[in-house]
């Protein structure tokens, strides 16, 4: 045998990585939609098909192990952690130390935060807010935005708790919704909540229609861990 003798390459961007639900359908193809070529690492955390305030919290214990799958040799630019729900349930803190416990990163996001950081960005106040899920769920979610002094005076949901139906809730009956719930209302943006309902492609219509920025779990998500990492960001609607 003869043994040679190599030298390491840099990396060439820094690496991200990404924790996202095991029933999750949407995120990972819309987070590379998002992200381009940057190099993207996901993991998965076990999470039960429906979704309940106890079923997110659930996600608390496992948050840490998932997060330890992720390559150990890396020292990542941020990690994401998507849920939004989850995220609202279990607290963004408490979602950035677990993360910190099962993996090495200069930053940890997840779309509340994201979502937060946003609405800054673009002076939003008041925001149409559409869910999937029940009531419930989405409260609180409702609850830390307002604490963040952005308001959700009207709210619309589909009512679902089981993923794999939301996963599959067509961009017609995301439109007619969306566009049911902005009519004569005094709004400054119309937010499409949780990361596996499939947004990315109503965004720009939605945009044109209504006259005002559309923000989607994902791509708030995207775009507040291409801000920490410092990696480019594909733009979409009024997002950049």
């Amino acid at each position: 045998m003869t043994i040679y003798s190599y030298t390491l390459a840099p990396n060439d961007a820094p690496p991200l990585g990404l924790v996202i639900l095991q029933t999750d359908e949407t995120i990972e193809r819309d987070m590379r939609r998002l992200l381009g070529d940057a190099p993207l690492y996901v993991t998965r955390v076990p999470s039960a098909p429906e979704v309940t305030s106890d079923t997110l919290q659930q996600m608390a214990d496992e948050i840490s192990g998932a997060a330890a799958l992720l390559p150990q040799a890396l020292e990542f630019g941020v990690i994401g952690y998507g849920c939004t729900s989850g995220t609202a349930q279990i607290g963004p803190d408490q979602i950035a130390s677990l993360v910190n416990a099962g993996a090495t990163t200069k930053n940890v996001s997840e779309p509340v935060s994201a979502l937060i950081a946003a609405c800054q960005h673009l002076g939003i106040k008041r925001m149409a807010f559409l869910s999937p899920y029940i009531a419930q769920v989405s409260d609180r979610l409702r609850d830390v935005l307002d604490e963040a002094g952005i308001q959700t005076p009207v709210f619309g949901s589909f009512a679902e708790a089981i993923e794999a139906n939301v996963v599959r809730i067509d961009a017609t009956s995301i439109i007619d919704a969306a566009r049911d719930l902005c009519a004569d209302a005094q709004l400054d943006a119309l937010f499409l909540s949780c990361t596996n309902l499939r947004t990315l492609d109503v965004i720009a219509p939605l945009e044109a229609e209504l006259g005002m920025p559309v923000l989607s779990s994902n791509l708030v998500l995207a775009w507040h861990m291409s801000q920490l990492a410092g990696v480019p960001f594909s733009s979409l609607g009024r997002l950049a």
